[in-house]
């Protein structure tokens, strides 16, 4: 298959996710998280390229750049109140955050929300440094690299399930 060049929306989703720290390693160390016990011979570049071609998608490039731009915004304190406070300590009953994440999760069916839940409680590897509040506002961030990383997974297990790539 030949490599499609990238929009411009899908250039700005992946360099404001490494602007914010966040590479392809990263993602894909979550998704071998989630699915090594299930894949004997599951590799890094497997995993990475799962999470390069859920990136690929429109509504994820729109829901990363969303985010992001949320975030930024509350770390400048340039959203109106209340909202600004809500966003800047990532409030628990504020579920916006979430919702966006699971517009991701979405995109490969319903296994993706298991692995999103499981991953989003256990916040390993780079998970773990976006909650944490000294590295900057991630109150979308954090959950939208799960999402990416579920949902990869899942186009994972379902590739994995009928033996041949997923057809995006």
């Amino acid at each position: 298959m030949a490599q499609q060049k990238m929009t411009q929306l899908e250039e700005k989703a992946r360099t404001w996710l490494k602007e914010r720290g966040v590479t392809l390693d990263d993602i894909a160390d979550l998704v071998y998280y989630l699915q090594s016990k299930y894949h004997d011979d599951l590799s890094l570049e497997e995993c990475k390229r799962n999470v390069d071609r859920v990136i690929g998608k429109r509504e994820v490039q729109n829901a990363i750049l969303t985010g992001i731009q949320l975030d930024i915004l509350a770390e400048k304190k340039q959203l109106d109140s209340p909202l600004q406070e809500t966003i800047e300590v990532d409030e628990s009953l504020y579920g916006i955050d979430e919702v966006i994440a699971l517009s991701i999760v979405n995109v490969y069916g319903s296994i993706g929300f298991t692995n999103y839940g499981f991953i989003d409680k256990q916040k390993p590897g780079i998970l773990e440094k976006l909650n944490d509040k000294s590295y900057g506002c991630n109150t979308f961030l954090d959950d939208i690299v799960g999402a990416i990383a579920a949902a990869a997974s899942s186009r994972l297990a379902h590739s994995t399930a009928s033996d041949e790539e997923i057809d995006d």
